[in-house]
């Protein structure tokens, strides 16, 4: 994985997750709400690091747990959690977790997208975005208030656009050198505020695993 830290809002991100990410951001919401919302039972939620969900997520099925560097295997009570959960003992499909920064809750996944499905849901409270970049290096942003799907696009590609214009839902329009979801990301550190300290993503957040 690569450490490096950086300064900036939100556009840090395609730069740290590297082979493919996935931030949602919802408005008015705390962490285990957003984690609910994305079928998340909370009994089920444990507090994962970055690097721990990284583990979870490229081990196989046999290998040992005793090989996972984040977990002493013989404590039991952590091992049961992570089980009851469902970390383990197969890898989940996704691993979501789940953080608030100044009136959102956000959510990072690593390789896949499974909160993009629950946009409506996650907009109840005001505004919702899912920006998603996959292994083939192809971006999709989606965006809903109040329950509705307002727009889904590709940034720098309005061809590709389901519902409304970017510039028209959102005042975005991508121009530039910039990859399309930097771009995009740039726009919503100024349109939102939002500064995602690097660090804090590091660090253990409430975290779901999904199959």
């Amino acid at each position: 994985m690569n450490q490096r830290r950086t300064e900036n809002g939100l556009r840090w991100i395609p730069d740290v997750y590297n082979i493919s990410f996935t931030l949602t951001l919802s408005e008015g919401v705390l962490p285990y709400e957003l984690l609910r919302s994305v079928g998340a039972e909370e009994h089920r939620i444990v507090r994962l690091t970055r690097s721990a969900a990284y583990e979870l997520l490229l081990r196989d099925e046999e290998d040992q747990i005793s090989d996972l560097d984040f977990l002493d295997w013989e404590d039991k009570a952590a091992v049961a959690r992570l089980t009851n959960g469902g970390f383990l003992p197969a890898p989940p499909d996704t691993i979501v977790r789940a953080g608030s920064v100044a009136g959102w809750a956000y959510a990072l996944e690593e390789f896949r997208c499974h909160t993009g499905t629950y946009l409506a849901a996650l907009s109840q409270q005001g505004r919702a975005f899912c920006i998603h970049r996959d292994a083939k290096g192809f971006s999709r942003v989606d965006y809903a208030v109040h329950g509705e799907l307002v727009t889904s696009f590709e940034p720098g590609q309005p061809h590709f656009t389901n519902g409304a214009a970017a510039d028209v839902a959102l005042g975005f329009v991508h121009s530039g050198d910039e990859l399309g979801d930097v771009a995009f990301l740039r726009f919503l550190e100024g349109e939102l505020g939002i500064y995602l300290p690097w660090e804090e993503t590091e660090a253990e957040l409430p975290a779901a695993a999904f199959t």
